[in-house]
Formats: structure tokens, sequence, C-alpha cells
């Protein structure tokens, strides 16, 4: 599977409970408040100041060195 911008954060969770560490990592400190159902990884990126193309090329960095 390919993360992109427009998957929820929940999405990307479940795909790789890992990623999880990861957006942790970005920033991304609130990955159980109830906007993480529906907030797409654009919107939360904005929010958060997080530059997007760039946590996209490492959740998928991450899951290609895995072999998934």
């Amino acid at each position: 599977m390919t993360i992109t911008k427009d998957m929820t954060i929940q999405k990307i969770i479940t795909t790789d409970m890992e990623l999880a560490d990861l957006l942790i990592d970005a920033g991304m400190h609130c990955l159980g408040c109830a906007m993480a159902h529906s907030e797409n990884l654009e919107q939360a990126c904005a929010v958060h100041g997080i530059d997007c193309d760039a946590l996209v090329a490492a959740l998928n960095a991450h899951l290609e060195a895995k072999g998934e």
C-alpha cells in the first residue's frame, strides 16, 4: 500500500502500527483525537505545521523498507 496525502490518519495507522511512531516523531501528537478518524494527512500536516510531502515520503520509505 502507498500512503497518500488524502488518507485519514486512522487509515495510515491501521495500515502499519509502526507508522504511528513516525507521525509522532514528525510532531503529530494527537493520533488518538477524534479528528484522526476524519482528517486527512494533508489537513493534519497543515494544522501542525509539518511538511506533508516530506512526511509522505518518510512513511512510504518505511513501508518500502519493510517490503510492504
